[in-house]
C-alpha cells in the first residue's frame, strides 16, 4: 500500500504543467534540458494483472493427472470465420468421448493463423461452454516474451485452466533466454511447456526444464523428441505427457507418460481413451497405427482437417497456407475409416471421398 501511494504522489507531482505562449517562455523552451516524468522511470512498476477470483480456476496439481488431451480442431465457415456451431459439437464429441481436457489454438487449432482478438475470443468462449466438463488449456505461446505475457494474462482472465507456452522459434535465444522466457510467463498460472524441436528449430533440453521446474506452476511438460527423454523426465518426478501419436501408447504404459497430448483423438476420441487408460494394448496400437501415419505425412493440421471435412464435421474449409490432401490420400481416409470401423471415428455421417471442387481455400478472413 505504501508503494502504490508513493506511486500515486509521484504521478501527481510529475503532471504536465502546460506553459504560457510567450515569445520568453518559447526561448527557455528550446534551450531548456528536457527531464522525464518520474512515473515512466520508477523502477519495478510493472505488476501482474492477474485475478484470483476466475470462475473454474484450478491449480497445477489439477493438471497433472490429465491422461487424455486433445489438441482440438478449429473448424471454419466459408468467409473463414470460426464456425462456433462446428466447433461446439467437436468439443462435445471430446467429452462425450472421455477426453479430459482440450489445448485451444495449438498447432492443430491453428492458432498460428488467428489474431489475438480471435484467439482470446475462442479460449472465453470454450470456457464459457465447456470449462465444467472439460479443462480448456490455452496456447499462449509466442517466441515474442511480451505477446506470451500478454496473451498468458487475458486467457487466465477469460477462466482457462491452464497455458501452453512453446519456446521462441525462428528468432531463438539461447539456453539462459529459454529460462528467463519461460519464468517470465510461467508466474501467470499453470503451465505446460510445449517441446517440438522439428517446428521450432531448437529443442528445449533438460537442463532447462530443470530450472523451470522450480515453479509451482509448472503443471508438466508436452514432449516430442522421444521416449527416452520422457523416461529421463518421469524418472526425476516431473509430469510429462507424450506430442507423439505414434509413440503415445509405449510412452505411456513403458516410459512413464502421463499421458498424451494427442492430435488424433480428434478423429477417434473413445479408442484414443482405450489406450490411455486400460492398460498395454499392443494390439489396438496396431490397429490405429496407420491412421495416424497418415494423418501425419504432411504437416499438421493439414490431414487432420481433410479428415474432419471428409467425416461431415467441419465444413470443407481451409485458412491458408493449408490445402486439402490429394485425392488419392482421400481414398485412402475412406478406407482406414471402414477398416478401423465408422463407429469408432466422430460424427454419424458417412465418410466421403470430397472433390477437389468441394474444398473452400480463404486467403484473407
Amino acid at each position: 500500500m505504501a508503494t502504490l501511494k508513493s506511486c500515486s504522489v509521484c504521478l501527481r507531482d510529475s503532471a504536465l504543467q502546460l506553459p504560457r505562449h510567450n515569445s520568453g517562455d518559447s526561448y527557455k523552451r528550446r534551450n531548456a534540458k528536457w527531464r522525464a516524468p518520474q512515473a515512466a522511470v520508477l523502477p519495478n512498476f510493472h505488476l501482474p494483472m492477474r485475478s484470483f477470483e476466475v470462475k473454474h480456476r484450478t491449480s497445477a496439481e489439477d493438471i497433472k493427472s490429465l491422461r487424455l488431451i486433445t489438441a482440438i480442431k478449429t473448424p471454419y465457415l466459408p468467409d473463414g470465420r470460426f464456425d462456433l456451431e462446428a466447433y461446439d459439437a467437436l468439443v462435445n464429441m471430446q467429452i462425450t468421448n472421455g477426453a479430459e481436457a482440450v489445448i485451444v489454438g495449438g498447432t492443430t487449432g491453428e492458432g498460428q493463423l488467428m489474431s489475438w482478438d480471435e484467439h482470446i475470443m475462442l479460449i472465453g468462449h470454450t470456457v464459457n461452454c465447456f470449462g465444467g466438463s472439460i479443462k480448456v488449456i490455452g496456447n499462449t505461446g509466442s517466441n515474442s516474451t511480451r505477446e506470451a505475457i500478454h496473451a498468458s494474462e487475458q486467457g487466465f482472465a477469460v477462466g482457462m485452466h491452464a497455458a501452453l507456452h512453446i519456446n521462441p522459434y525462428y528468432g531463438k535465444t539461447s539456453l539462459d533466454g529459454l529460462i528467463a522466457h519461460f519464468n517470465s510467463v510461467i508466474s501467470m498460472g499453470p503451465t505446460i511447456i510445449y517441446n517440438v524441436p522439428s517446428r521450432t528449430g531448437q529443442d528445449i533440453p533438460p537442463r532447462v526444464i530443470d530450472r523451470v521446474a522450480k515453479s509451482a506452476n509448472l503443471a508438466g511438460i508436452k514432449e516430442c523428441v522421444g521416449n527416452d527423454r520422457i523416461e529421463e523426465y518421469a524418472d526425476k518426478g516431473i509430469v510429462v505427457w507424450s506430442g507423439n501419436d505414434d509413440q503415445c501408447h509405449d510412452a505411456r504404459w513403458s516410459h512413464g507418460a502421463t499421458g498424451v497430448i494427442s492430435v488424433t483423438s480428434n478423429l477417434i476420441p473413445g479408442l484414443m481413451r482405450e489406450i490411455m487408460f486400460r492398460g498395454k494394448n499392443p494390439s489396438l496400437n496396431s490397429k490405429i497405427l496407420p491412421l495416424v501415419n497418415w494423418l501425419f505425412q504432411e504437416p499438421n493440421p493439414i490431414g487432420l482437417n481433410t479428415a474432419l471435412a471428409q467425416l461431415g464435421v467441419v465444413r470443407p474449409v481451409f485458412r491458408l497456407p493449408y490445402v486439402p490432401l490429394p485425392l488419392e490420400k482421400r481414398l485412402e481416409f475412406v478406407d482406414l475409416v471402414k477398416e478401423i470401423g465408422r463407429e469408432n471415428f466422430v460424427g454419424d455421417k458417412d465418410v466421403k471421398v470430397l472433390d477437389d471442387d468441394d474444398f473452400i481455400l480463404v486467403g484473407r478472413y
